[in-house]
């Protein structure tokens, strides 16, 4: 379920709104500057559904975003479980880990959940607005946006990813532990 949680950022128990009204949800964004917006998700995603296949799916929605032309690359960010790789669990921690601390990009930062979920925190003083996205969400961060994102102890995602240059994924990190002082992904989904 998608969830924003508005929350002050000097207290994170002071929830200001929870919600999983869509309507609300993209409106409260809107208010502060970031784009939200559902498409439909593609039936029987598994970890046999090829990237091509995927982005083929969602072909018309990414050239209407990108009409423009200003997404020079479009790729994939694909984080799923793997039984049969014992390393599994390590890699997953060590990718949750890079992008828990707070983070800026030189560049919008947009996402469109195919399958899976994850939780953008955005830093907004005076508060924090936590985005918990699920397939069929699109989130639109806007460039120099202090946040960051947590995947959950367990991974499990499959995210269209939009880039004007190719390294415009590379955080600028803030140095700031705020995130260390706000419920993890696991804890707003259990909120529910």
């Amino acid at each position: 379920m998608t969830v924003l949680q508005i929350m002050a950022d000097s207290d994170a128990g002071e929830v200001r709104l929870r919600t999983d009204e869509t309507d609300t949800i993209a409106a409260e964004l809107a208010k502060r500057g970031i784009v939200f917006d559902r498409w439909p998700t593609l039936d029987a995603l598994d970890a046999s559904t090829s990237t091509a296949e995927i982005l083929a799916h969602y072909d018309d929605r990414i050239a209407a975003l990108n009409a423009d032309g200003r997404y020079k690359h479009i790729d994939l960010a694909r984080l799923q479980p793997d039984a049969t790789d014992p390393q599994w669990p390590a890699k997953a921690a060590a990718a949750r880990g890079k992008f828990l601390a707070e983070h800026r990009h030189a560049e919008d930062e947009v996402r469109f959940f195919a399958a899976g979920r994850g939780c953008f925190y955005l830093h907004l003083e005076p508060e924090v607005v936590a985005v918990v996205c699920e397939a069929g969400d699109l989130v639109s961060v806007p460039a120099g946006t202090r946040h960051w994102f947590d995947m959950g102890t367990r991974p499990d995602f499959v995210a269209v990813r939009f880039f004007e240059q190719e390294d415009g994924w590379v955080g600028d990190f803030t140095g700031d532990e705020i995130g260390s002082r706000f419920p993890t992904l696991d804890e707003l989904v259990a909120a529910a």
